[in-house]
This record gives structure tokens, C-alpha cells and sequence, in this order.
């Protein structure tokens, strides 16, 4: 054992030997070295030994003093000096390494969680992946659910059918859905605290398992919830286009209604008053007043409605705003021209007299007897009709635009029958005259449209078709029997025309259906 330890001294004595020798031969740059110092070298001693100095990495080193006769104290001395040696230099090497390692740990989590957590830390930053992952999915659902209700509001705003009825109680349900996966994943976060000191990994995975189990939850419901915006398509694009419509539809009511309020004043200011067309136009200012209130309080489809009924209202308003100069000169015109017509009716009534005297010296009583009236008849409407000129007149002279009007059109009724008439009696008078003159012309007219129609019939057929052979079959007779009328001393020759007339309208009747069957031919 002795042996043993001489030689472990004897060993550190060389390395510290060897080491110092090294230290000794490193100089400056630029340093000069002695002859001593290579004679030294060069006879196998130290410098340390010599009793030199050491040179340091900025100039020389302490003094190390001579050596001694090499005994077992001796050493032993230089061994311990040399252990403490190495030591101080690898806790100097290790410092650095064990620093880096350790800093980084103690900085994450604010140095509140311990520099080594093993397994636990794992879970937890496990953990804490799956709760911001659940916490991605919990704002993502919300976003959609917010914008799918902006939908539905639009939705209902507009739409107040079944399918729209269904779709707010389908998202309605969805609501409660989402509630129910929202309230798991609150639960999940708030039962867990994953920035606790001593977290144990146990805790840590129940922790990643809830969250995860939360986060799939939310997926679900937000899958359900893309799937039901899908479907509400075809109802959000309906609202959507009514909602595009209404702000351009209630503006253009306001301006209906502007112009013609100042088409109005323009008509005012040229003396006509139009208190009728000034009374329509205030009837809409409580619907003006309506669409100032919004669609929220009346509801879109009702708006949009009342603006339409506003616009057509008021432009219909202004139209008649604007034609009113005209629309009076027009009237004027009319009770000139009316009265003028009265007088003519008048003088003409006068002459209905004579025509009668001659059909009833002429002619039997069956060709004039409807004509009796006339006279009375005639004068009666043209007195009438001079009372209601003096009506409008007078409603014209109030600017009762439309009483004038109206009364303008009867006094114009009662003319057009008065004419009619008068002009009967003379047009009797002129057909007598040539059907007694020559009744075969008549003849020969009607017997002609019956033969025309007859070749029609039978072009491009064997036999006639029954639906038309008939009417001329029938035809044909009553045309005779029509000139069988025409024998004797005082015949009846309004009867004959009459009848004659009525051949040619059957006639023509049966010419229009063959070309309607044959494609207009």
C-alpha cells in the first residue's frame, strides 16, 4: 500500500511537472527567450525548478520557488496543490453548461414551474394544446353562430311564410345544441388548472382528454350549423333581393311625392286652383309619414308595398298636375263645340217631321211605325243636353275639373242618340225608296254571298260538311221566303231588308268558321 501511494504521488508530481513545463514555454508574441531558459530545457529541469518565473497570458507569473529535495512530504504537498488544481478548472468548465440548461427552464412559465417536471410537463404542454385547440373551435362556432343570425333577423324581416317560420325554430334548436357544446367546454377549462405549480400527469391527461372531447363537440355542432346555412339559400337570397329593393323604392316614393307637390305649385301659380288633386296628394302624407318609420316598425313587404302604392299614387298626381292647363282648355273647347253640335241637332230634329209624313204616305205602317217617337224624342234630348252644358259650364267656372268632365260626357251621350235618331229616319227613308225601286238588286246581293259561301264549302270536298250546309240551307230559304213577302198590293219592304240583312250575317258567320277550320285560307 505504501509502494502504491509513492507511486500515485510520484505520478501527480510528473503531471503537475509536465504542466508547469508547458505553462513555462508559452511567451508573448514577440517575447524573447532566454538561453537559460532552453539551457534548462535541454538538461531535462523545469524552470519551475530553477526557480523562474511563469509566463501568464498578460506578462509573468508569480514566482515559483526553487524545488526542494524531493521527499515523501514534499510530495504529497505537490499532489494536493495539484487535485485542487484540476478541480477549481472543471467546476470553472461545467458552470457555463449547467447555466445554459438551466436558465431557459426557469424563465418559461414566468421561473414559476419547476426546471425539471419529466413525464408531467409533457401532459401539461399537451394539455394546454388541446385547450387552445378547444378554444379555436369555441370562437369559431360563435363567429358563425352570430353571422347565421344576422341571416335569420334578415330572414324574418322579409319572409313571414312556413318555410320561414320553420327555419328560425330549426335555429332555435341549433341554439340550444350550441349552448349545450359552449357550457361543456367552459366546464372543461374552468375545472383545470394547467399553469399550477406540481401539476401531476395524471391530472394533466383528464385535462387533454375533457378538452379534446370539447373541442370535437363544438366541430360537430359548427358541421350542423354550416349544414343549415346551406339550406337557408334560397330564403336568404328571397329577403336579401326584397331588402335591395326597398331603399331605392321608399326613396323614389319621397321624390313621387315631391314632384308632385311642385307640380302642384307650378299649377297654382298659373290661377288654376286643382283642390281636388291637392286633397289626393295629402291622403299620402300619413303613408310619407309611415315609410319615414321604417320597415322595422311596419315590416319589409308592407313597406315595400306602401312605397310602391305612394310612387303610382303620387306620379299619377303629378301627371294630371301637369295636363290640368291643358285638361281646361280642352274643356273649354268641348262646351263650344257641344253647344254648336245642340243647335244643329236642333234645326235637323225640325226636319224629322217631314221624312215621317212621307214614309206613312208611302209605305205601310210596319215600315215606319218604330219611327213615331223620334221627333219628341229628339227634341227632349237636345233640351237636356243644353242643361247639362250649362252645368259644366258652371263646374268649369268653379274648377270642378272632374264634375265638368263628367257632365261634359253626358251632354255628349244625349247628342249621339239624338243624332242617331234623326240620321235613322232619313236612312229609312233612302233604303225604302231603292228597294221599291228595285228589289232585285237586293235580291241578287244576297244570293250572291250565299253561293260564295257554298263554293268554299265544297272546295277540295266530295260533300259538303253538314255543320255548314245546314246554316245555308236555311239560308237560302229564308231569302225566299223573305221575296215571297214582297208580293202583293202594300208590300213590306223594311221587313224584306230586315231579312235580307240577316242572310248575310248567317252567311258570313258560316265564311268565318270554314277559313278559322282551314288556317285563314
Amino acid at each position: 500500500m505504501p509502494a502504491q501511494r509513492d507511486r500515485a504521488e510520484d505520478a501527480g508530481s510528473t503531471w503537475a511537472h509536465r504542466s508547469g513545463a508547458q505553462q513555462s514555454g508559452t511567451q508573448q508574441p514577440g517575447a524573447h527567450q532566454s538561453s537559460t531558459s532552453g539551457a534548462s530545457v535541454a538538461s531535462g529541469t523545469s524552470v519551475a525548478s530553477a526557480g523562474g518565473a511563469v509566463p501568464g497570458p498578460h506578462g509573468p507569473g508569480p514566482a515559483i520557488p526553487p524545488s526542494e529535495p524531493s521527499t515523501p512530504s514534499s510530495r504529497s504537498t505537490r499532489t494536493s496543490r495539484s487535485f485542487a488544481a484540476t478541480r477549481d478548472v472543471l467546476t470553472l468548465v461545467a458552470l457555463p453548461v449547467l447555466a445554459a440548461l438551466v436558465l431557459p427552464a426557469a424563465f418559461a412559465g414566468g421561473g414559476t414551474r419547476r426546471w425539471f417536471g419529466g413525464r408531467a410537463e409533457g401532459q401539461r404542454a399537451d394539455a394546454q394544446a388541446a385547450k387552445d385547440a378547444a378554444a379555436a373551435a369555441f370562437y369559431e362556432l360563435d363567429t358563425a353562430q352570430r353571422d347565421l343570425r344576422i341571416s335569420i333577423e334578415t330572414i324574418t324581416a322579409v319572409d313571414d311564410s312556413p318555410a320561414a317560420r320553420r327555419a328560425v325554430s330549426d335555429f332555435e334548436a341549433l341554439g340550444r345544441r350550441i349552448d349545450e357544446a359552449s357550457q361543456k367546454y367552459i366546464t372543461a377549462v374552468d375545472a383545470h388548472d394547467l399553469d399550477r405549480d406540481e401539476l401531476e400527469a395524471s391530472v394533466a391527461a383528464r385535462a387533454r382528454t375533457e378538452l379534446t372531447a370539447a373541442k370535437d363537440e363544438l366541430g360537430r355542432v359548427k358541421t350542423e350549423l354550416d349544414r343549415f346555412e346551406q339550406g337557408l339559400g334560397p330564403l336568404l337570397g328571397k329577403a336579401e333581393t326584397q331588402l335591395a329593393r326597398l331603399a331605392p323604392a321608399v326613396e323614389r316614393a319621397r321624390q313621387s311625392l315631391l314632384a308632385a307637390s311642385n307640380a302642384l305649385d307650378a299649377v297654382r301659380q298659373s290661377g288654376l286652383r286643382a283642390d281636388d288633386l291637392a286633397a289626393r296628394l295629402a291622403t299620402l302624407g300619413p303613408e310619407l309619414t309611415k315609410l319615414n318609420q321604417g320597415a322595422g316598425q311596419h315590416g319589409v313587404p308592407e313597406t315595400l308595398e306602401r312605397a310602391e302604392r305612394v310612387s303610382r299614387e303620387a306620379g299619377a298626381v303629378r301627371a294630371e298636375a301637369e295636363r290640368l292647363p291643358e285638361r281646361a282648355a280642352e274643356i273649354d273647347h268641348r262646351l263650344v263645340s257641344l253647344r254648336t253640335r245642340a243647335q244643329s241637332l236642333t234645326t235637323r230634329a225640325g226636319q224629322v217631321e217631314p221624312v215621317l209624313s212621307e214614309l206613312r204616305r208611302r209605305f205601310s205602317a210596319a215600315c215606319w211605325q218604330d219611327l213615331q217617337h223620334v221627333p219628341d224624342a229628339a227634341e227632349e234630348n237636345v233640351r237636356q243636353a243644353e242643361a247639362k252644358l250649362k252645368e259644366a259650364r258652371a263646374a268649369r267656372e268653379a274648377q270642378r275639373w272632374p264634375d265638368a268632365t263628367a257632365l261634359l260626357a253626358t251632354v255628349r251621350a244625349l247628342l249621339n242618340n239624338t243624332d242617331e235618331a234623326v240620321s235613322a229616319a232619313g236612312d229609312r227613308l233612302r233604303r225604302l225608296n231603292a228597294v221599291q225601286k228595285d228589289p232585285q238588286a237586293e235580291i241578287d246581293r244576297t244570293r250572291f254571298a250565299i253561293r260564295d259561301a257554298q263554293r268554299l264549302a265544297m272546295a277540295g270536298r266530295s260533300t259538303p260538311d253538314p255543320r255548314q250546309a245546314r246554316p245555308l240551307d236555311e239560308s237560302v230559304a229564308r231569302l225566299d221566303r223573305a221575296v215571297a213577302t214582297l208580293e202583293g198590293r202594300h208590300p213590306d219592304y223594311w221587313h224584306f231588308l230586315t231579312e235580307t240583312e240577316a242572310v248575310r250575317q248567317t252567311v258570313a258567320g258560316v265564311v268565318s268558321q270554314i277559313r278559322e277550320e282551314r288556317g285563314g285560307v
